[in-house]
């Protein structure tokens, strides 16, 4: 059984509302995030990455951006750009990206829930992400960026929300500029609310999809303000996180890919050499890049080709839903025993490229000074599920999904 309730949602004022509505801000780089607003005084990168509005080469983790995200978010309500809801409610945030859609209902999950395990992880976090995630809540008194969550399909749930989606009228209708239609409704109705709110109760776990450090920031601020109010009762907004949860049939994951800064000594054809003992090297003859057709196919790019590589069967433990994956099996067979990368969660000798930016962008990579990438097979929902129902945890990057969640569209005060 998990928990979720309604909350007042700070919201862009309906005129405002595409231009307010921002990317998240773990996506990109100040130096990107300082473009994309030079002519947009309203995006909500001002809040979510504040260091933008500071002098060039401040430490993006110094007290003065937490400061100053306070101050963007404060000036934002002033001005009515942001509003708050007069009424508890519910809302419907649906994406349209090509032929995907995704419909996820915009709620407070309970910091209860996390610690309970009744919502489930499947990464790691970093602590100096967590502590400026932490920062960032605390000083904005608020969570300014949803927690992306899945739960297994349920068809009492999707039908109370595409019958409302029928008979009501929208908040926000737009498209962003990445292509993307960004949909919202409000969900007043107290009658429909406790419905959706008892049917959740029905459901046995949900998961993280995307938003591991915001939801353990979340959650740890959650606790440090209850330790400051011993008689807390379980109701305050602290108790509580944002999110936004959707139907596990409905998400995409897209490609996780890799690229390295060297070969660990290897000259190319030694390492070629050396993959071959437990991969089958193919150069591969076709046009274009290449991308992975199935599961335990890798493509690699190395001195301009292209090569498919092919984990051989041995390497395949079915039994095992962990080491099945194929981002474990490059990291296990590959990434760490050939090129020393033991640890790619601080490595600073891999990067990783998500697959919305193409497989081009492996080949700009490596043309540039990068030595060779690597383009995976998708991850699966049901592999995240299962993994993370059986408590552990995938390697680093193990999932991209598309199209992400905007920030800025719902704010959650945490009194």
């Amino acid at each position: 059984m998990v928990n979720i309730r309604t909350f007042k949602a700070v919201r862009p004022r309906h005129d405002l509302t595409e231009k307010v509505a921002a990317l998240p801000y773990d996506v990109l780089s100040s130096e990107e995030a300082k473009e994309l607003v030079k002519d947009n005084p309203y995006s909500f990168l001002h809040i979510d990455k504040a260091e933008i509005d500071l002098e060039e080469d401040i430490d993006i983790y110094d007290e003065r951006v937490y400061k100053k995200a306070k101050e963007n978010l404060d000036t934002f309500i002033e001005k009515s750009i942001l509003d708050k809801d007069k009424k508890e409610s519910l809302y419907i945030y649906e994406q349209k990206m090509n032929e995907n859609k995704q419909t996820g209902l915009v709620a407070c999950a309970s910091i209860d829930d996390y610690i309970e395990n009744k919502i489930k992880k499947h990464e790691f976090t970093r602590e100096d992400k967590e502590i400026d995630r932490i920062k960032h809540v605390d000083t904005t008194n608020a969570n300014t960026g949803p927690i992306f969550l899945t739960y297994p399909y349920k068809m009492e749930i999707i039908k109370v929300i595409e019958d409302y989606k029928k008979n009501n009228t929208t908040i926000f209708d737009f498209i962003s500029d990445d292509g993307v239609a960004h949909i919202g409704w409000k969900i007043e109705e107290d009658e429909i609310i406790e419905k959706l709110i008892n049917l959740f109760k029905n459901v046995d776990s949900l998961y993280i999809a995307d938003g591991h450090h915001r939801a353990a920031s979340a959650v740890k601020v959650g606790l440090n303000r209850r330790n400051a109010n011993p008689h807390y009762t379980g109701n305050e907004e602290f108790n509580y996180f944002l999110a936004v949860l959707f139907p596990s049939n409905q998400l995409e994951i897209m490609d996780y890919n890799r690229v390295v800064k060297d070969l660990n000594g290897y000259k190319s054809e030694e390492f070629l050499k050396k993959i071959s003992e437990n991969f089958i090297v193919e150069e591969y003859m076709g046009d274009g890049s290449f991308k992975p057709r199935e599961k335990h196919e890798f493509g690699m790019y190395l001195d301009t080709k292209w090569y498919i590589l092919t984990a051989k069967e041995n390497l395949i433990d079915e039994k095992n839903p962990l080491k099945g994956l194929d981002v474990s099996i490059l990291q296990d067979y590959l990434l760490d025993p050939i090129l020393g990368i033991t640890d790619p969660r601080t490595c600073d000798r891999i990067d990783f490229i998500g697959g919305i930016r193409g497989l081009g962008e492996l080949e700009n990579r490596v043309d540039e000074g990068m030595r060779a990438a690597f383009s995976m097979y998708p991850t699966s929902i049901n592999d995240l599920i299962d993994i993370a129902d059986k408590g552990e945890v995938m390697p680093p990057k193990s999932t991209w999904f598309e199209p992400k969640l905007r920030s800025g569209l719902f704010i959650h005060e945490l009194d």
